[in-house]
Parts: structure tokens; C-alpha cells; sequence
């Protein structure tokens, strides 16, 4: 008989052991995610639509070959719903369901929820010919293939070379030419909503880095869902959203639709009509400070990044209580350029990096910017409220999904720049990975359903899908608020209209 690798003592005892370790605990860690009584009981409340999705899917499961699957549906057709039904049954029964989203607010929306790239190791940076630094004898690498479900929510906001490589990497892991690996997985998504986002692309570029253009999609099961469960509430209001998610509601000769008066704030002038906004999203701040989970419902949503950063920034000087403010540590990767670029670096304001100063608040809310530890729901996109703020650690408490209701501890972190980065100065921050959520980007927002949602459109929306996304975040017009920033004024009448910008084209290869 031969012998174990192990008598060879190449490998030590304590390495083998601390391997076998951390193997066991990630799969227990995945089986011993709680099942709440409410998840149990939602396959017997799924529409027939979702209960043959739902049939066809576990059948799937526990057959010997592989199936991917594509559910598409607007807002309000219950894929959540369906989606929890599946990882509440396949988890009740002891057997592993992985569940992703390709943004960090859609993941903490789903029981034990991560994001695609913290999950399969997929460099945030990800470029066409890359691979997911996933090895095969890790843990994770187990995990997936022991699962006896991949779920991925979002996947219409993913870039196909994404997708690409992960089915390379499940291909690999489970030694098989199958697609995924011949494991099933279910993606998810509405292509009305925005699509991946590439800086100063092309309308045609941007199309082309889609899934449906990838060769993997036609070997996808698609399953449509159609029956709007969130129209009863407002079907006025749903019928509109779809015309403006697919293009057809009608635009003037300059290219605009025009929106219901009913949810337009009209414009006398910036501070004004901001501050009623502002108001109208966030009516009374001292009852919000005391409870925290109705203020985190409320947002405000714009396209771009310097619309949100000023909002927080005005949000959180009228919210109650003593501001603390933190400054960043910017220190360029070559030392040697410090001295010269430093007053720069403080002046910045990157992708996915923390401000240089660092306004907070007790009970304000805050988005985590980093994956700090997934498995205990610290995650990019985690929405957290600030319990205590101390100088070298924040105190906060998660607000959404699995891990609801639990203190954490935030540490300053060093940060670097992307890649990408356009200040072209490579340069690490060390500050609290978090940003304010008052107000969040339109594309941050998606997969988020609201109590109240104020729109601030101080530009036009510029990408696919983001007027639907922002419009759709709230299940009725009654709790919708949009100010338009004119580019003429005229104060004897409200303006109404804005730009929608679609690409069809979409919509025709997702048919396919």
C-alpha cells in the first residue's frame, strides 16, 4: 500500500492542520447559515410564475447534470422573493446555496449575501484575458464545488469577460468543459436597469460588454417573469416606469420625456428648491437620529458622485448631534514624490476611496467600502449606522440582510488607488473605509426598494437605465420626489422634462 504524503514531512503537521481547519469551518460556516420561520414559509406564498421558476430550479438541483439559468423580470416581479424561497429550502436541507450579487447593496439584501468579486476572487480591476485569483486547493475553491447552488443577483449589471471567467474558474475547479462547470447556477436581472459600467465609453462599446453578447448566454434557460406583484400598490405608476425602462414613453422634439407634475419639486432657485427636497425625503432629522432603521429606507439619488458627495455633505451638518471629523494619512506609492504631491492627494476624491476629510455623526448612516470580513457582513455595500466614534475605530451597527442588528468595529484601513485611477499619482489613504449614504449614486442604489426616494437631478441622467432604476426605487409616486435643475428658468411655469436614455438594443440580444 503507499504512503501518505504526510510521511514524507514535507508539508508540517500544524500547516496541514490549519489548512484542514479554515476548510471546515468556511462549509460549516456556509451550512450553519440561520434559516429564518418567515424564509421557510415563502415557497408556499410564490405566484404561479415563480413557483414553476422555483420547480424547475430545484429539479435542476438535485439532477445529475448542470443547468444555468437567466431570470428576468422588471422591479416588483418578485425575483428576491424567489430567490430567498430557493436558499431557505436548499439551506434547511443541509446543502450548500452560495448567493452573490454583482453590487454590494444587492448582495446584503440576500440571506448570507456577497458580492461576485469577494466571493470568487475576481480583481476589482478585472480586464479582458484576467482570471479569478481563486487557487484550487482553497477553501473557497471546496465550497463552490460542494454547492449545490450558485445564485447571482445583478448579473445584467456585469461585464460579460466577468462572467466569462468565472465560468472558466468552474470549469476548472470541477474539471469539466460543461458550461459553469456543470454546476447549476441561476442569474438574475432586468437589462431596463443600467448596465456595466465603463468610464467614458461608447454607446457601442457598452453594449458589447453585456452578457447577452457573451457565447455563453444562448446555453442560459431563460425564465421570464412578468406578473408585477409591487403594481397593485400604484399601477399607474408601474405602467409608467415600464414605458420608461423599455423606451416607450413618448419624448418631444429635444429628445425628453416629460414627468408627472405630481412628483416634480418645482425650481425657484438651488438653495430653495434643494432644501425642499431635502425635506420632503428626510421631513424631521431628530426623529430619524432615534430611529435609525426608518432613516436608512430614505435616500437621495443622483447620477454622479459629486452630486452625492455634496448632499452627505449638507445632510450631515443639519443632522443632530457633535460632528466628529477624521483626516486621511495620503502617502504616494514612490516615496520619493511625497513631498511634492501631498497637498494634491488631500485635495482628491477617487472611486471607491473614503473622503481625506471625513465628516461623521452618531446614528448617521454609512456604506462600507471594503470586503473587511464577509463572513461576519462587513462587505462593500454593507449599510451600517454609527453607534460610537472613537479615534481610531468606529463603532457601527449592520442594518440589512443576514447579519442585522450586530455591532461591528470599523478600522482605518490603508487604501490604494485603482488602476484606472484618472489623477494618474498611484497614492494609499489610510482612513475609515466608509462614506456617508444620505445620498447614494443612482447605479449604487440598484436592487435597494425604498420607503421614500428623492431624486436630484442637477444633470441629466447620462447612462442606460438610470432614470428607471432611480424612479423605480420606491413602490408608488406618492413616495417620489425629483427636482430638475433647468438649463433655462422660466419661474412662471414647472419644468418637467428630462432626458431617458435607452439603448434598445439590448432588449433585442437579451431576447435571444
Amino acid at each position: 500500500m503507499g504512503k501518505n504524503i504526510t510521511d514524507f514531512h514535507f508539508v508540517s503537521d500544524d500547516f496541514t492542520c490549519n489548512y484542514t481547519e479554515r476548510l471546515t469551518k468556511e462549509i460549516e460556516s456556509e451550512k450553519s447559515l440561520a434559516v429564518t420561520p418567515e424564509d421557510l414559509l415563502l415557497p408556499q406564498m410564490l405566484n404561479p410564475e415563480q413557483k414553476h421558476a422555483y420547480d424547475l430550479i430545484l429539479a435542476a438541483c438535485f439532477s445529475l447534470e448542470g443547468q444555468a439559468f437567466f431570470v428576468d423580470g422588471p422591479g416588483g416581479t418578485g425575483k428576491t422573493f424567489l430567490y430567498r424561497s430557493l436558499l431557505a429550502t436548499l439551506r434547511s436541507q443541509n446543502h450548500i446555496a452560495i448567493a452573490v450579487a454583482t453590487s454590494g447593496i444587492a448582495a446584503s439584501i440576500l440571506p448570507g449575501g456577497r458580492t461576485a468579486h469577494s466571493r470568487f476572487k475576481i480583481p476589482l480591476d478585472f480586464q479582458k484575458g484576467k482570471s479569478c485569483q481563486l487557487s484550487k486547493q482553497s477553501s473557497a475553491a471546496k465550497l463552490i464545488s460542494e454547492s449545490k447552488l450558485i445564485l447571482w443577483d445583478e448579473a445584467s449589471m456585469a461585464k460579460r469577460d466577468t462572467i466569462e471567467a468565472f465560468d472558466e474558474l468552474l470549469k476548472d475547479l470541477m474539471d469539466s468543459d460543461l458550461p459553469f462547470g456543470g454546476k447549476v447556477i441561476v442569474f438574475g436581472g432586468d437589462f431596463r436597469q443600467t448596465l456595466p459600467v465603463i468610464e467614458q465609453a461608447t454607446k457601442q462599446v457598452l453594449v458589447q460588454s453585456t452578457f447577452p453578447m457573451s457565447p455563453l448566454w444562448p446555453k442560459l434557460h431563460k425564465i421570464r417573469l412578468v406578473q408585477n406583484m409591487r403594481a397593485m400598490f400604484d399601477p399607474e405608476f408601474s405602467r409608467f416606469l415600464l414605458r420608461v425602462g423599455e423606451g416607450r414613453e413618448p419624448i418631444d422634439d429635444e429628445g425628453e420625456i416629460t414627468l408627472s407634475s405630481d412628483i416634480v419639486i418645482p425650481y425657484y432657485d438651488k438653495e430653495k428648491s434643494l432644501d425642499r427636497l431635502l425635506e420632503s425625503v428626510f421631513p424631521d432629522l431628530n426623529t430619524y437620529s432615534q430611529d435609525p432603521y426608518n432613516l436608512i429606507n430614505r435616500c437621495i439619488l443622483a447620477p454622479k458622485n459629486s452630486s452625492v458627495d455634496e448632499l452627505n455633505e449638507i445632510m450631515i451638518r443639519r443632522f443632530p448631534g457633535s460632528l466628529h471629523t477624521y483626516i486621511s494619512s495620503d502617502k504616494t506609492v514612490d516615496q520619493r514624490h511625497q513631498d511634492d504631491y501631498e497637498d494634491f492627494l488631500n485635495s482628491q476624491n477617487p472611486k471607491g476611496l473614503p473622503p481625506h476629510k471625513l465628516l461623521l455623526k452618531e446614528n448617521c448612516p454609512l456604506m462600507l467600502l471594503r470586503n473587511l470580513n464577509p463572513a461576519e457582513g462587513l462587505c462593500n455595500g454593507t449599510r451600517l449606522i454609527c453607534r460610537e466614534l472613537g479615534q481610531h475605530t468606529i463603532s457601527a451597527e449592520i442594518v440589512f440582510g443576514h447579519h442585522r442588528g450586530k455591532r461591528v468595529f470599523v478600522p482605518r484601513i490603508p487604501l490604494q488607488t485603482p488602476d484606472n485611477d484618472k489623477n494618474g499619482i498611484p497614492f494609499i489613504r489610510t482612513q475609515f473605509p466608509v462614506r456617508l449614504c444620505f445620498a447614494l449614486t443612482i447605479n449604487k442604489s440598484q436592487g435597494q426598494t425604498l420607503d421614500y426616494v428623492g431624486i436630484y437631478l442637477r444633470e441629466p441622467v447620462f447612462s442606460h437605465g438610470q432614470l428607471y432604476v432611480a424612479l423605480s426605487r420606491a413602490k408608488t409616486a406618492a413616495k417620489v420626489k425629483v427636482l430638475l435643475v433647468p438649463g433655462t428658468f422660466d419661474d412662471t411655469k414647472v419644468d418637467c422634462k428630462t432626458r431617458n436614455v435607452v439603448f434598445d438594443e439590448i432588449f433585442r440580444l437579451a431576447q435571444a
